[in-house]
């Protein structure tokens, strides 16, 4: 028999995660790990450093040419991003 104030475990653990207010770390750490899924390998392997803060990702390519490119598709990998992570989580991208 259930009580009426039962709640499912993935209710509770994202509930107590938002009171701790970590929940957003979260996700952009989850952000950043599925870079090379959204971006594909090649330019994965290309980016030295990934990391979000203040809405902002910041980004730093060993290539030349493809900073030219990831700069011409900002727009669209932002709203990649935040369509994988289901929130907006990135507003900006910073590439060095």
């Amino acid at each position: 028999m259930r009580k009426s104030n039962t709640q499912r475990i993935s209710d509770v653990i994202l509930e107590y995660l938002r009171e701790l207010r970590i929940d957003r770390k979260l996700k952009e750490v989850e952000l950043v790990s599925q870079w090379e899924s959204v971006m594909g390998k090649i330019v994965a392997n290309r980016t030295k450093q990934i990391y979000v803060k203040n809405h902002i990702l910041y980004l730093q390519v060993t290539s030349s040419v493809l900073k030219t490119e990831l700069l011409m598709m900002r727009q669209d990998i932002i709203d990649r991003l935040n369509e994988n992570a289901g929130e907006r989580i990135v507003e900006q991208i910073v590439i060095r």
